[in-house]
């Protein structure tokens, strides 16, 4: 005799993560899910075939307090670690290209500002970012050179007291409609990095065309051109190739909790549409096979949200290593992209329709796998942690 139970309704209280939560925590992440339910959900679909980001969110994205929200003041929200990662959760549950906005935005030009900039800096842009009425965008990657910044062609030279800057970055988030740019660049003292707002001359963002991941996001190209910068534009504390790395890091965190969110919302998804399409005469939610797929993808799931949680619990204590960022985000997107495609299947010919989430999720995810440092890079890093041996240096 067959029986059923109810089902859960997410499927993370499998192991009932949400315990693990504070009761700030769980609104933040509550907040967030309600704000994307509205505004949105009902479009994302639209805005992904269409290639269109929603500007017009970004200010409802700072009055939520989403910009930069894990700095301190500022305008900034200050917010834990953990309580960061879920509202990045949220977004990527929407759509990966809303959590770029928002970890380009916050922890890589907001952070690159409030970790190595004057107080000057400081002051003229954070508190008009956090609030969305400026957006940023960071310049690291080059068309010839992404896993290996430190061999970066762009130059900045001394002329008088200002800066000449030279160069291209490519596969920027943000960039063509930034009002400021995070600049890195190599000097005869080094890298250091420039801010470079736009509509200076000789600096031009153009944007990347025919994309079939991260569509409802702007990516773009960036061209310097003889941009002369006055001496101010420096950020003063930042020396060398780990001031850029450690903004990488801080984005790689996001990643970490939101690549489970498109897992997540992918899973949802296929155990819905499992439970009301009926073949053979009933729900495929009561075959062996379903029930194999759905259960090792709840597993998965599961098991990236304790790592995430643990790792958010170390970062608030600041003890995370970046080996350990490392790890998450290998894993997380790892297994968030397996997750999205496994439950395509479950679709059958329905799972290509952007009706539905999971291959919209998948194909971003293929960006999510190779930003913010490739699974092949990230396997490297935990490969010398465990070995004390650099296969790529």
């Amino acid at each position: 005799m067959r029986t059923s139970t109810p089902p859960l309704k997410d499927p993370l209280d499998l192991l009932d993560v949400s315990s693990a939560l504070t009761a700030e925590e769980r609104e933040i992440q509550r907040t967030v899910a309600r704000f994307l339910s509205d505004h949105v959900r009902p479009h994302i679909g639209e805005w992904f075939e269409a290639g269109r980001f929603p500007r017009e969110l970004v200010p409802e994205l700072g009055r939520l307090g989403l910009l930069g929200m894990h700095l301190e003041g500022y305008g900034c929200a200050g917010v834990n670690a953990v309580g960061y990662g879920l509202a990045c959760m949220e977004l990527e549950a929407a759509d990966s290209g809303l959590r770029s906005f928002a970890s380009v935005q916050g922890s890589l030009s907001m952070y690159s500002i409030r970790a190595y900039g004057s107080e000057e800096q400081k002051q003229e842009w954070l508190p008009r970012l956090a609030a969305g009425e400026a957006i940023g965008c960071f310049g690291l990657t080059e068309p010839d050179h992404g896993s290996d910044p430190a061999a970066m062609r762009t130059r900045a030279v001394r002329d008088g007291g200002d800066w000449i800057l030279n160069g291209s970055k490519m596969w920027i988030t943000n960039g063509s409609i930034a009002d400021v740019a995070t600049v890195w660049a190599g000097t005869e003292d080094g890298v250091r990095g420039f801010l470079v707002p736009s509509g200076t001359p000789g600096f031009t963002a153009q944007d990347i065309k025919q994309k079939m991941s991260l569509r409802a996001s702007v990516t773009s190209g960036l061209s310097f051109d003889d941009v002369r910068l006055p001496a101010s534009a420096q950020l003063p504390e930042a020396t060398g190739l780990r001031a850029p790395l450690s903004c990488l890091g801080e984005a790689r965190f996001g990643i970490i909790f939101g690549a489970l969110g498109a897992a997540r919302d992918s899973l949802q998804s296929a155990l819905a549409y499992a439970d009301s399409r009926t073949q053979f005469g009933r729900p495929i939610s009561g075959f062996q096979l379903t029930q194999k797929k759905l259960a090792d993808m709840a597993l998965s799931l599961n098991s990236g949200m304790l790592l995430a949680l643990h790792l958010g619990r170390l970062k608030e204590q600041g003890r995370i290593r970046p080996e350990q960022v490392s790890a998450g985000k290998l894993n997380n997107v790892r297994e968030a992209i397996a997750i999205a495609r496994e439950c395509r299947t479950i679709l059958g010919a329905n799972g290509i329709s952007l009706e539905y989430p999971p291959l919209r999720h998948a194909n971003n995810l293929e960006s999510v796998l190779t930003y913010e440092g490739t699974s092949e890079i990230h396997t490297l890093v935990v490969g010398q942690a465990l070995t004390g041996q650099s296969a790529y240096r």
